[in-house]
């Protein structure tokens, strides 16, 4: 009987629970045991891990967070964390082990498959920073989540005829500004692979005025090149409006999967394990299209993410 290893790492994304439970359960169907290795990779330099059944991964679909626990580990990036975490794979018998994070863990991920480990790579991260797949676990729901706070934003600023900087998170990749931007309404988004402009939203909002509108919604990816309090002291002295600020931070991270996300999790985890029982070696798997795919695991991590610059002229053109 084969017997497979799962880890969640990095930063927590709605979904991850959902991919868990179809690795676990399609896992069983193909007669395959799961391990569940607590907290990322600090937990498998530590032996943190228990067998998991389909009962342990039953009602967990709906959940966020990771009932793995996770955690980033600075031990794992040395020469003795790997060869420790190899030394406990070898100890349980784990023929091939399931790595669900983001950019980061798939580095992790690639540093064991050169050591001769079967690794499986589930893009889980809300900031759908990872070139090779079309979206990653968690992404959609981040952004319903910036969503719904914009909703509740607009209605303040719009009693108060004032404009208010949203930050929302991303710190190399505008996807979730940039998709809420489109969805929302925002009549600007900061991104950080453009770069910063601020007489470009001045006048936008006072071109506003113009049309007496006398609020707007701004907002901002965190790893834009200007922080918020200084970006809304520049807008406030060239508008003259009252302008505030809203972080969202981890609430971005937190709540209930979104329909899309539970399905791509589903469908990533199960194809996972068709492709472990295939002795398919070390593989990232992702959405292409209506199509799930697998690539290597180092050309997924040198696959960058390109901004779709349409959506920047389509929220340019709405917000007019």
């Amino acid at each position: 009987m084969k017997k497979i290893g799962i880890l969640t790492s990095g930063g927590d994304a709605p979904g991850m629970n959902a991919a868990i439970r179809a690795v676990v359960r399609t896992a069983y169907t193909y007669g395959i045991e799961t391990v569940g290795i607590m907290r990322g990779f600090e937990g498998l330099i530590e032996d943190d891990m228990k067998l998991l059944t389909r009962e342990d991964v039953g009602d967990i679909i709906q959940n966020g967070g990771t009932v793995l626990k996770t955690a980033r580990s600075e031990r794992f990036k040395s020469f003795f964390g790997q060869d420790k975490a190899i030394e406990n794979l070898n100890k349980h018998g784990i023929d091939a082990l399931v790595v669900c994070g983001g950019d980061g863990s798939f580095r992790g991920a690639a540093d064991l498959s050169k050591k001769g480990i079967a690794v499986m790579c589930i893009p889980c991260t809300i900031d759908n920073d990872q070139g090779y797949t079309d979206y990653t676990i968690g992404f959609d729901t981040a952004v319903n989540t910036v969503l719904d706070a914009v909703s509740k934003i607009r209605d303040t600023a719009s009693a108060h005829d004032r404009t208010t900087v949203v930050e929302v998170m991303g710190r190399e990749c505008g996807d979730i500004a940039l998709y809420a931007g489109v969805t929302g309404g925002a009549d600007y988004i900061f991104i950080p692979e453009v770069p910063v402009d601020t007489g470009a939203v001045i006048t936008k909002i006072l071109e506003g005025v113009e049309r007496n509108k006398n609020h707007s919604i701004i907002i901002k990816a965190e790893g834009v090149d200007i922080s918020t309090e200084k970006l809304c002291d520049i807008i406030s002295q060239g508008t003259g409006q009252e302008v505030r600020s809203v972080v969202l931070a981890y609430l971005q991270r937190g709540g209930s999967p979104s329909a899309k996300d539970r399905m791509l999790a589903s469908l990533i985890g199960s194809r996972t394990v068709e492709l472990i029982d295939a002795d398919s070696g070390s593989r990232a798997i992702g959405l292409s299209g209506n199509e799930i795919i697998d690539i290597d695991i180092d050309e997924a991590v040198a696959t960058k993410r390109q901004v779709d610059l349409e959506l920047l002229s389509l929220i340019d053109n709405l917000s007019k």
